[in-house]
Parts: structure tokens; C-alpha cells; sequence
């Protein structure tokens, strides 16, 4: 083939590929436009089930928020003068003169802080937590429409972290109560409140947890926790469901860096709602009381009382003229549970027992000696205050699970130290070898022995007797005093 042909051949090749690419582009081109075409002749349509849902949603919002409430406060700080020592100095004051009162050894100064409420009533009572107006000086309410009031304190508990303020006002939208305790995981929620000053914020969720306790936040703990964002300011604001109902009061965050980390707390409304009424009627909050020390059961103590492992609370002391002693309660009882409830561990029992009117004869279910028995006992009244070494010390010198550990007599002295009612009984740990069988265990230095497999302990020589008896490495069962509250401590080689 000359050279005239083959480009001739190439010059073909061009011309057919141009027309296939154009003819690519056009045809394109025709199908975007027949696609807009189709858009625009049958435009795309929400899922009316969506649809409804966010519309239930904002009906919920426009009915919970008018009910919540800003709230600001401040507080007079005192705070040392840390220049004061230098104005003492008479070279200091000889060019600096003498110090401005009252800006001597103190300076005052004021600190202020937002929160939130919830208008529990027309009238004008206020819910929120006690934190967020402690110490305050001065409560100010901003309602949804903008009013500002000055709010009064009605009463507050910080053992529950609820408080009630009182606004002057009238006619104004109160929230409706639900129904807490018949909550359940994964039920939808929103939160409202004030977060970083932001009033009338909304934000949801779910109930992440019910019952959680042992948080350590406050005395009496009972939380449900909540991924619906919960942020400074938060505090005091209203927990709703999807009916608009008040399920709790938003009260803390578990978080490391001080924002939202999807962990919420809030206190139940049925707990808050009996917190409130009290304040209300009284000023104080009146709990009931039974009179007895108690502890979760865990798998070594369940297999030592023949329980249910998680189940029910165990006791450990039973206060000396206390409801419980008249009732017949001892140490070891497995209580499982209370007016007809079952108890979940040694918090329920604590939150069952203070939400119980004061003199309520109750049925409590136990498990005695690996047996069921009921005892009827009258509830009290809590308490203001509950009540809950010389000589060289011993060490067991035979080798069992309580080797390494040496206890000394009770003196008056150490009974003082120690913090123990006068007449305690007992032998003090004075040390416990570290890495022993007793250290691993959960033994202390400064417990009290009590007894040990259910055997009284009263002094040095009746404990080295005891553990004399025992077999070379066999569990025991301990029951210590620590502190002034009374707990079983089982001490076990392990597997």
C-alpha cells in the first residue's frame, strides 16, 4: 500500500470515530433532557409515613416547649485575696499603701449561670434540678413568649437533685406528667431545654437505659439515660415521649470533654413528681427507711446464700431499733422483694424503700437459710443522721485464705478512729500482704471482722481460733464493718 492510500485510510478512521463520539454526546444529551423531562412531568413524593412522623414529631415540640422555661442565676463568690499577705507586709505597704476595704483578706464577686425548668402548674410552680439554683442569690425565668419573672425557692433536695421554684405568675401552660416507670429501651424521646443559653432547643433520641444507679451523681440514683444530646445549660429541662408526656428531669452528661458524647441522664419523672409534691406540702422531702445495710449479690456471694446471681439485695446490718430489727430482719437475708415488686439490687431496694409513705405496712420477700419467707414490716421515717490500737497485731500463721492478714483488738481509741458505734465488736486489719488471697479479694486495711462463715468474732483470740478451724485454702465467708457499714465479703482462693 503506497503512501497516498494509507492516509487516505486514516483520514477514515478520524472521521469515524468523531461521528460515534458525537453521536454518543447528542444521544446523552437527548436522554438528560428526556430524563428532566420526566422529573419535571412526575416530581419526586415523601413517604407520607416520613411525612406523618415529622409531623407528629413538631406537633410534640410546639406542645412541650412553651411549658419550659430558661432559667439564670447569681451568686455572690467570696474568694481570698491572694495580694492580702503582701498588704501585711509594712515594706509592701509603704509604696503601695494601705489595702481598700473590703478588699482586704476577701474579694466578692459574682457568678452567674443558666439552667432550665419545667412549669409543672398555671399557678406558677417550677421544676428543675437543685444544682442549677444552689447558692443562688438571685433566680430569674424567662418564659417562651420573652416574660421575665423573679422566681422564689420553694424547697429543694440535693440528695436527689431536684428542686421547685415559684414564679408570680398566672394562667400559664403547665406540662402534662407521664408515666416513668413504665419506660422502656428504645422508645423514642425528646429533650428541651436551654443548652449554652440557647432557649426552646429541641433535640431527640432514645431511652438508652432504664434504672441506672450507682452512677455517682447523687445519693439517690435511679437515672434513665438518653442519647437525645443533652448540653450545659440542659440542665433542669424536660425529658418528654412521643405523646408530649414529662418522663424525666435532664440532669447530667457522662462525657470526657465536658460536650454531648451521646450519654444523657435524667431523673424519672415518677421519682421527681414525689420529690416535688413533698417540697410542696412540706419543704422537706420525707423518705421512708427500713433500717438495714445492703449490697448487691454477686456470683461468689449468690453460690455461698443458694440465690439467684443479680438478684435481690443482700443484708448486711440491721440498725439496732430500726423498723427492720422490729420486723424479724437478720444479717444474710436475701431480700427479693418489696410491696410487691421485685427487687433488681441493692439501689432498687434503696429507691423502693425511700418512695414508700411513712408508716406503710409492707410485705418484703426473703430468702433465709436458702428458704422463702415473707415478713410484714411498718416503714419509718429516714433519719436526719443514719446510724448505721493497742497490742501487737495477730496474723493467721496457718496457710488458708486469710494468710497475710493481721488484725489487732477493738480499743476505744481505734473504735474512734475508725468511725464505729461504741459498742462494736471485732478485730481491726491493721495490714493485708499485698498480692494475697485476701487482698484480691477486696479485704482492706482498717475493716472490721465481724464474723466468718456466719461465726461470731469478738476479739483477737476468738478469731485465731476460728481460723484455726478452717480448711487449708477453703473459701470463707466474711462479714466486715467498714466504715460503719456492714458488708459480707467472700474470700476465695479463685479457680
Amino acid at each position: 500500500m503506497n503512501r497516498k492510500k494509507l492516509l487516505t485510510w486514516v483520514w477514515v478512521v478520524v472521521l469515524v470515530a468523531v461521528g460515534v463520539v458525537s453521536g454518543l454526546i447528542v444521544s446523552s444529551r437527548l436522554g438528560i433532557m428526556n430524563l428532566s423531562r420526566a422529573q419535571k412531568e412526575k416530581p419526586f413524593k415523601a413517604s407520607p409515613a416520613l411525612v406523618r412522623m415529622s409531623d407528629a414529631l413538631a406537633d410534640v415540640a410546639a406542645q412541650v416547649t412553651p411549658t419550659v422555661v430558661n432559667i439564670s442565676t447569681t451568686k455572690t463568690v467570696k474568694e481570698e485575696n491572694p495580694m492580702y499577705p503582701f498588704f501585711e507586709d509594712p515594706f509592701f505597704r509603704k509604696f503601695f499603701g494601705e489595702p481598700n476595704e473590703p478588699e482586704g483578706r476577701e474579694y466578692k464577686y459574682k457568678e452567674r449561670s443558666l439552667g432550665s425548668g419545667v412549669i409543672v402548674s398555671s399557678d406558677g410552680y417550677i421544676i428543675t434540678n437543685n444544682h442549677v439554683i444552689a447558692g443562688a442569690n438571685e433566680i430569674r425565668v424567662v418564659l417562651a413568649d420573652k416574660r421575665e419573672f423573679k422566681a422564689k425557692v420553694v424547697g429543694a433536695d440535693s440528695r436527689s437533685d431536684v428542686a421547685v421554684i415559684k414564679i408570680p405568675a398566672k394562667d400559664l401552660p403547665a406540662i402534662t406528667w407521664g408515666n416513668s416507670d413504665k419506660l422502656r429501651p428504645g422508645e423514642m424521646v425528646m429533650a428541651v431545654g436551654s443548652p449554652f443559653g440557647l432557649t426552646q432547643s429541641v433535640t431527640m433520641g432514645i431511652i438508652s437505659a432504664v434504672g441506672r444507679a450507682n452512677v455517682g451523681i447523687e445519693d439517690y440514683e435511679d437515672f434513665i439515660q438518653t442519647d437525645a444530646a443533652i448540653n450545659p445549660g440542659n440542665s433542669g429541662g424536660a425529658l418528654v415521649n412521643v405523646k408530649g408526656e414529662l418522663v424525666g428531669i435532664n440532669t447530667a452528661i457522662y462525657s470526657r470533654t465536658g460536650g454531648y458524647q451521646g450519654i444523657g441522664f435524667a431523673v424519672p419523672s415518677d421519682m421527681a413528681k414525689q420529690v416535688m409534691e413533698s417540697l410542696i406540702k412540706t419543704g422537706k422531702v420525707i423518705r421512708g427507711y427500713l433500717g438495714v445495710s445492703v449490697q448487691d449479690v454477686t456470683p461468689e456471694l449468690a453460690k455461698q446464700f443458694g440465690v439467684p446471681v443479680g438478684e435481690g439485695a443482700l443484708v448486711g446490718e440491721v440498725v439496732k431499733g430500726s423498723p427492720a430489727r422490729k420486723a424479724g430482719f437478720k444479717p444474710g437475708d436475701v431480700i427479693e422483694e418489696f410491696n410487691g415488686r421485685k427487687v433488681e439490687d441493692s439501689g432498687h431496694l434503696r429507691n423502693l424503700t425511700a418512695s414508700t409513705a411513712v408508716g406503710s405496712k409492707v410485705k418484703v420477700g426473703i430468702i433465709r437459710d436458702k428458704k422463702k419467707e415473707t415478713i410484714t414490716v411498718t416503714v419509718g421515717e429516714l433519719p436526719k443522721k443514719e446510724e448505721a490500737a493497742a497490742g501487737k497485731p495477730e496474723e493467721a500463721g496457718k496457710s488458708t485464705v486469710l494468710s497475710g492478714v493481721s488484725v489487732e483488738d477493738l480499743t476505744p481509741e481505734l473504735i474512734s478512729k475508725l468511725g464505729l458505734s461504741s459498742d462494736a465488736t471485732g478485730v481491726a486489719v491493721v495490714s493485708v500482704r499485698p498480692g494475697s488471697v485476701a487482698e484480691e479479694s477486696g479485704l482492706q486495711r482498717g475493716d472490721v471482722i465481724t464474723e466468718i462463715d456466719r461465726s461470731t468474732i469478738k476479739n483477737v483470740k476468738n478469731y485465731n481460733a476460728r481460723v484455726g478451724k478452717l480448711k487449708k485454702n477453703a473459701a470463707v465467708l466474711l462479714l466486715i464493718n467498714r466504715q460503719g457499714s456492714e458488708l459480707w465479703l467472700p474470700v476465695s482462693p479463685g479457680e
